[in-house]
């Protein structure tokens, strides 16, 4: 393990780590050269079960002994460097920096698959990971999100997928025509004048299936809902308007893939 000890942010090697934004790490105009950050060692294994390659590791002195030895440098400091991580502390201990997958086609990624879930302009990591979470325990075969979404790599996403991100088939969605062109059928979830209950027969014979789940704050737009082959909703009770979009995925993900 090449091991390599500092005693300062400052280290040019700790870029990632400590001066690059989101954004910078993506590097969208060299997408051959984006990065990003898991943490987490139990997040970490599952991305390197996924074939992700790693770059380097960031960790404490005493979580060495847990860093699995990928013939990268380990950077090593004591708690009181790190500390001025941010977010450090929700890491347990162990940073890592990957190389972000080359990305995949929607007919690729639709190859196949069934079910899928599509994320429209959900900009929250969590809500992010939470659905990636959800769509692989039940039994989703892909997730797809328009260009205006959270990078599902950015790290708190990661996280918070508990590294189904690395399990799950994803890519970026440019226009809702083709999931048509693939043979999708689309059912929106949204709580309008013409959806039906989630449980509904009519949603029983579809053969494949995308899910549609809008933004956190004003959910799915009237162009999208129009263009949608159905529009479902979950039954709501004592006046709440409508379930967290996470909440919202996992009921509708466990109802329309039995």
């Amino acid at each position: 393990m090449k091991v390599v000890k500092i005693d300062t942010l400052a280290a040019p090697e700790l870029e990632p780590y400590a001066r690059l934004t989101e954004a910078q790490l993506r590097n969208r105009l060299h997408a051959s050269e984006g990065l990003f950050i898991c943490e987490s060692l139990k997040v970490i294994r599952v991305a390197l079960a996924a074939g992700v390659e790693p770059v380097s590791f960031l960790c404490e002195e005493k979580f060495l002994g847990s860093v699995p030895d990928c013939g990268v440098p380990v950077y090593t400091a004591g708690r009181e460097v790190l500390k001025g991580l941010t977010g450090y502390e929700l890491s347990r201990g162990v940073l890592c920096c990957m190389r972000r997958p080359a990305g995949r086609g929607v007919g690729e990624v639709l190859d196949g698959a069934r079910r899928v879930a599509v994320l429209d302009t959900v900009v929250n990591s969590e809500n992010t990971g939470a659905v990636f979470r959800a769509a692989a325990a039940l039994g989703l075969d892909a997730v797809l999100l328009t260009r205006t979404c959270c990078d599902p790599l950015n790290r708190r996403a990661c996280r918070v997928s508990m590294g189904t991100v690395f399990q799950l088939p994803w890519t970026w969605l440019d226009h809702y025509r083709q999931l048509a062109d693939c043979g999708f059928t689309t059912v929106a979830m949204a709580l309008t004048d013409r959806s039906v209950p989630v449980d509904d027969p009519s949603l029983k014979g579809i053969d494949r299936m995308a899910i549609i789940m809008g933004t956190e704050g004003d959910g799915l737009s009237d162009s999208v809902l129009n263009g949608c082959d159905y529009v479902a909703r979950i039954p709501m009770h004592r006046g709440v308007d409508s379930l967290n979009v996470a909440a919202a995925a996992a009921v509708a993900f466990y109802e329309l893939c039995r």
